[in-house]
């Protein structure tokens, strides 16, 4: 009895456990969710437009907790801001945001740059959605701004596509749209970002070892703004040309 009730509780708990969806050939496979790291103002464009100090010498790092993930096409995006919430009278940002998927371990400090991208397993697209007005009373007040990152639904997921048959040159071509009611907000572009993807990983990769199911948000460009429940959301790649097809829309 004891046995059944202890599979039970494991069987439950891998359920409700966050997770990454992986397209293939052979269909969909699911990746538990490690860490969730992001890279803040990795887009001078974004940090102007907020009035932030654009980044020279190292990426902006937070967190988001793992539990805060969900897929887009899940309807749970703004899950902690329906009615009844405390934060369901509060403004929500998106930022959309191509996001990469670890694959392997990588012990501190071994990535180098030439082979950064190869523990990589998929990427896909995301929204880091943000309690705005609560970050700027806690930058205000130069506390750290976690609780306005992480809350149920914040990290928002499309699926992931392989990361194994792009080549270098394609992953430094990726572009990506954000549309909400079929108006694009946002397009963003790998050969904008401050800091490259290679960078960032290492970034990361020199202060913690890397795990496998770590995501890693890279950074949003300009246009972010309000998002509310009931939205029509878009999202999509733009180039290179083998990841043109991927494409996810969802009421939030």
């Amino acid at each position: 009895a004891f046995l059944r009730l202890a599979r039970r509780m494991m069987s439950v708990g891998s359920a409700a456990m966050p997770h990454a969806e992986i397209l293939d050939s052979g269909g969909s496979t699911f990746a538990p969710v490690a860490n969730v790291w992001c890279i803040g103002r990795n887009y001078a464009a974004h940090a102007r437009e907020l009035g932030n100090a654009v980044p020279s010498e190292e990426p902006v790092l937070f967190l988001k907790s793992s539990s805060s993930v969900t897929q887009l096409s899940s309807g749970q995006a703004l899950a902690a801001v329906q009615q009844g919430s405390p934060l369901a009278a509060e403004t929500i940002h998106y930022e959309a945001e191509l996001v990469l998927l670890v694959g392997r371990h990588v012990a501190r400090g071994a990535l180098g740059r030439d082979d950064a991208l190869g523990c990589l397993r998929a990427l896909g697209l995301g929204l880091d959605l943000t309690r705005r007005e609560k970050q700027a009373q806690l930058k205000k007040a130069g506390l750290p701004w976690s609780v306005s990152k992480a809350f149920d639904g914040s990290a928002v997921l499309t699926p992931f596509v392989p990361a194994t048959p792009l080549a270098a040159a394609d992953l430094a071509d990726i572009s990506f749209e954000l549309a909400i009611n079929g108006e694009v907000k946002q397009t963003g572009c790998v050969s904008h970002m401050l800091f490259d993807l290679p960078t960032q990983l290492r970034f990361i990769n020199q202060l913690v070892p890397l795990l496998p199911g770590d995501l890693i948000f890279t950074g949003t460009p300009e246009g972010v703004g309000p998002i509310h429940r009931g939205d029509q959301v878009r999202m999509r790649f733009l180039s290179p040309a083998s990841l043109a097809h991927m494409q996810v829309s969802a009421e939030v």
